[in-house]
């Protein structure tokens, strides 16, 4: 699986592409993506100036989900870091902005593992409205020790994420937050959460009143099961999603045993290495199971060998 077409609608609103040729509409009902393809890039336009160009279009103001995509050379190490000084400036022509995704590129864009983020933390303070923000791409992302009243979904994509991420998502203050989802993916490109990283992430506030918590795309997924059984949940959890990752047999087996799965009503694992046993031992207590697109290991050597969903 690789991420090959981009989102057609963002927390709920239709997305559309922002042209210097098409007007914006007046009353938010769309989420607005802006991306320089590569060909824009090429020719010496600048990302900058087309986002310069949506500010100045009517309707931007109204503005109520952004998407930003490709920035211009994303394939050739070029980080977030200009894009987030801009939003940030921009911060009082844009009252409205409530949804935030930076990143949002496809592989033929920019593979996931190649996407390089920076600093972000000046968004949390520049935009006190804002209640989702997502975030593609690991590597150089800093969060800083975020706070922020109003957010309430949190989403950060990699194809390796590193367990400095999951620490400073773990130090921050989110009074309302209910939506944690974090890719962890492969350690070949650089997941190095620790055991005790996802204990303190899950111990911490940021955790504390959530209705969804994904960890996905995680190469450890056996051992994350395992440490979630062995650690309490938030009582409002009602959404465990370990999907995309190498979720087998034995970690199926740890959650089955773990004396809070009964309080979910949605398991999602789709794209799994679970046995058809060890799924319907699952599906005996949790009321909805997504365990679609499972695998089998590759075989090196004879030694079996699991794939994460999104690596490179």
């Amino acid at each position: 699986m690789t991420i090959n077409a981009h989102l057609d609608e963002f927390q709920g609103l239709p997305v559309v592409d922002f042209s210097c040729d098409s007007a914006l509409p007046s009353d938010g009902s769309k989420a607005i993506r802006i991306a320089l393809d590569w060909e824009a890039h090429d020719s010496g336009q600048s990302f900058l100036d087309l986002f310069a160009a949506f500010l100045d279009a009517p309707g931007s103001a109204e503005v109520l989900a952004l998407l930003i995509g490709d920035w211009g050379g994303t394939g050739e190490g070029n980080d977030s870091g200009p894009v987030v000084e801009a939003l940030v400036s921009a911060r009082d022509r844009l009252p409205n902005l409530r949804h935030l995704f930076l990143g949002e590129m496809t592989m033929e864009e920019s593979e996931i593992s190649w996407i390089t983020q920076s600093d972000v933390s000046p968004i949390f303070e520049a935009f006190p409205l804002l209640e989702t923000f997502c975030i593609r791409g690991g590597n150089d992302l800093r969060l800083g020790k975020p706070r922020h009243k109003a957010l309430r979904k949190l989403v950060i994509e990699t194809g390796g994420m590193s367990g400095a991420i999951v620490r400073e998502v773990a130090s921050g203050e989110f009074p309302e937050l209910v939506h944690l989802e974090l890719w962890l993916g492969d350690d070949g490109y650089g997941n190095d959460v620790s055991e005790d990283d996802l204990r303190g992430l899950l111990s911490s506030g940021a955790c504390s009143r959530l209705t969804y918590l994904g960890l996905r795309d995680d190469c450890n997924a056996d051992a994350t099961a395992k440490l979630l059984a062995e650690t309490s949940v938030p009582p409002t959890l009602k959404t465990l999603d370990l999907s995309l990752g190498t979720l087998g047999d034995e970690g199926a087996s740890a959650l089955s045993g773990c004396p809070w799965l009964g309080q979910l009503k949605v398991l999602d694992m789709h794209f799994h290495y679970m046995s058809a046993e060890a799924v319907s031992q699952l599906k005996s207590v949790v009321p909805a199971v997504n365990a679609d697109d499972v695998q089998q290991p590759d075989d090196w050597d004879g030694e079996p060998h699991r794939y994460v969903a999104v690596g490179e």
